[in-house]
């Protein structure tokens, strides 16, 4: 399978591509600095490109299977666009180019909160959305971008994701959130990534994942 992964260079998209080139995937990774990704593979391809310029986007569909896509902005509780508009800008070039199967990160509190566990709805989820508030809008005008769309879509509504070795497991529910599941670990978050994006029965939904 052809992957194309935007955010390559972050700690999660790093783990996607060593990960995919490991069970015999072709991988174009792509990041404002691909200088920054450490890892030489013949079927690597590394690109220099933005998500959200659309011009630069489109050409790097064509021949692509999935997309799997890591971009994030971490903790920053600055305005920002860049899941819902360069969501929509990798849709628009999946679509010209027949590119199906889509898969992003989310967070729980981008999710409807009634779904969640007393402790997290009354002190968790609002104290993540009063200071990183910004983030989570934008996750959710991302969820509508893709309901709009035709894409095979699946999200990952994840807890913290860790910089810490992998465990080598992860539970994953695609109805509710997972007991426990305060966080995962980079490299199993991305085991989950590419584990989903292989799956067939996860289309247009979202789901779950923990350690």
């Amino acid at each position: 399978m052809r992957i194309l992964v935007p955010g390559a260079t972050g700690m999660v998209g790093g783990c996607v591509v060593q990960q995919a080139l490991q069970r015999g995937h072709e991988v174009t990774a792509i990041a404002r600095d691909p200088a920054k990704l450490a890892i030489e593979h013949p079927r690597l391809t590394k690109v220099r490109a933005d998500i959200l310029d659309a011009a630069t986007v489109e050409p790097l569909l064509e021949g692509v299977d999935a997309v799997v896509s890591t971009v994030g902005i971490g903790t920053s509780k600055e305005p920002t666009t860049l899941y819902s508009t360069g969501t929509r800008n990798l849709l628009a070039a999946m679509e010209q180019h027949g590119v199906e199967r889509i898969v992003v990160i989310s967070a729980e509190v981008a999710e409807h909160w009634a779904h969640q566990g007393l402790f997290k709805l009354w002190v968790v989820l609002p104290l993540l959305q009063k200071f990183l508030g910004a983030t989570y809008d934008d996750m959710r005008r991302m969820d509508i971008v893709l309901w709009e769309s035709r894409a095979r879509w699946t999200t990952i509504r994840a807890p913290r994701i860790r910089p810490a070795t992998g465990k080598g497991s992860y539970r994953l529910d695609a109805e509710k959130p997972l007991r426990r599941g305060w966080m995962i670990t980079g490299p199993d978050m991305a085991t989950a990534l590419l584990d989903i994006a292989e799956r067939q029965d996860l289309d247009r939904t979202h789901v779950y994942v923990a350690n």
